[in-house]
């Protein structure tokens, strides 16, 4: 059963965006995006075309890139950057969820 557009919208992982969507809503170009493909930091839905569909979550990676590489910091070391902070990010939210479910059973 596929998901209903309320779903979709509260869905921050739905890809719900066209590159050229994604490009404009970060002032970037189409390029820029295909790069952070390539260095692995987001990997885009493709559709039954083969055209790249971004996530709301990958839009907030790509455009924290964009910050760092404005910047000045290079391509690949913000992308490196952008990768561990999302890991201890989710490292913490599952540390935060372990304790917590540690308190309810105390």
């Amino acid at each position: 059963m596929g998901q209903t557009p309320d779903d979709m919208f509260g869905d921050e992982n739905h890809p719900a965006y066209t590159i050229g969507q994604a490009a404009e809503m970060l002032n970037t170009k189409q390029d820029f995006l295909r790069r952070l493909d390539e260095a692995k930091l987001i990997n885009p839905h493709r559709s039954t075309g083969g055209h790249r569909r971004y996530s709301r979550y990958q839009l907030r990676l790509a455009a924290r890139v964009r910050e760092m590489v404005d910047q000045g910091l290079a391509l690949d070391a913000a992308c490196r950057i952008v990768i561990l902070e999302d890991q201890l990010e989710e490292a913490l939210r599952q540390n935060r969820n372990q304790q917590q479910g540690a308190r309810r059973r105390d």
